[in-house]
């Protein structure tokens, strides 16, 4: 059996991991070096290592690992805002027009705003659900799929070919889903960018970005940008962040299973609305997600009517910490309004941590309760 046909299970302990080697590590250690020694006549040439800003081992070992999770090249950043961004300047010029979403993560519509409509850019805001204007004149399209933190879903397939029909290229967010919930380069996107911050490695301990890509020209544009921008994770992190990814696959089946009963709880009660969670079928987004979505991730979203009874809730908690970020190994929720994000006042983004899904249960229905 290839390694192709593994399960996600199998890709994720062993992807990107190198050669067998008597007596040494599965995972080498960090490499932390700034220069390193080049050959006297040839200089960089004659090695893999020149300087430590485009240069990194055992950043090019986990490039290699999200590669293969993704299906393609993959360059690492040292967030996931330095990748979207990243690839933003990359491939736009003035003049040109990028699709951004309106629900999607805050602090890209900012820097849309407040960038690049300043360097001569039009940025058109569509909701992640549609309906999508005409792509013609349009020179990328971003997508984030399902949207953080509202979980709308969108047709990844169709809105690709229809871009690609006008000369669009496709980006698409994959942050929340992770390359293990889909592949949307297999969907017909050009690119894929995500924050490695969150399900990815799932631990809260790192920053991380990455972009990655079937296309060249595309990744090397985009390494360009970076090495020449410096925006690169360092040696540890991305050393914590391999380390991390052998757990993937055991991780978001717990955080997926406490989700879809989180939501089934949340929706059976009467001083909870608005529920969200794509897995659900009487969810808006299930129709689209079942048919696209290898697994549904661990994050729900829902209303609890105003900041003082958020504020009571989570204060009740004894599992649910008070923080933002999400797909981390501890369940934590956090009021979006506070954020930016265009939410009612007590709307709340909850990420589903691996505990046992009883004791979350039965902690988040005290925690309620006790919230008045």
């Amino acid at each position: 059996m290839s390694g192709e046909n593994w399960g996600d299970g199998t890709r994720s302990v062993h992807a990107g991991l190198p050669e067998a080697v008597p007596g040494q590590p599965f995972l080498p250690g960090p490499v932390f070096a700034a220069p390193y020694h080049l050959d006297p006549e040839r200089g960089p040439s004659a090695a893999a290592d020149g300087y430590g800003r485009p240069d990194n081992p055992t950043r090019r070992l986990l490039e290699t690992a999200i590669g293969e999770l993704e299906g393609a090249d993959c360059r690492v950043f040292a967030s996931g805002q330095a990748a979207i961004t990243g690839l933003l300047l990359t491939v736009l010029r003035p003049g040109d027009t990028v699709l951004l979403p309106a629900d999607g993560y805050y602090s890209v519509r900012s820097f849309a705003s407040g960038t690049l409509e300043q360097l001569g850019v039009r940025v058109t805001l569509v909701p992640t659900a549609g309906p999508y204007p005409s792509f013609d004149g349009v020179r990328l399209v971003l997508l984030e799929t399902p949207a953080n933190p509202g979980l709308d879903v969108v047709d990844v397939r169709a809105v690709a070919a229809a871009a690609h029909a006008a000369g669009a290229l496709v980006a698409v967010d994959n942050t929340t889903a992770t390359p293990l919930g889909q592949r949307p380069l297999d969907l017909g996107a050009d690119v894929v960018v995500a924050s490695g911050t969150k399900a990815l490695t799932g631990h809260s301990d790192l920053l991380l970005g990455y972009l990655a890509t079937r296309d060249a020209g595309l990744r090397d544009a985009a390494t360009t940008w970076r090495n020449a921008t410096g925006g690169v994770p360092g040696a540890f992190d991305c050393w914590l962040a391999h380390r991390s990814l052998a757990t993937l696959d055991l991780r978001l089946a717990r955080q997926t299973a406490n989700a879809r009963a989180l939501a089934d709880l949340l929706a059976a009660r009467p001083d909870v609305t608005g529920v969200r969670w794509p897995g659900r079928p009487d969810d808006p987004a299930y129709p689209v997600a079942s048919a696209q979505m290898r697994r549904v991730p661990g994050v729900v979203s829902f209303d609890l009517g105003d900041e003082g009874r958020v504020a009571r809730f989570l204060g009740a908690s004894r599992l649910v910490a008070a923080a933002t970020s999400f797909g981390g190994l501890h369940s934590t929720a956090d009021r979006r309004a506070q954020w930016g994000d265009a939410t009612p006042p007590g709307f709340v983004r909850f990420s589903c941590g691996i505990e046992d899904t009883a004791d979350l249960l039965a902690d988040v229905a005290a925690a309620l309760d006790a919230a008045g």
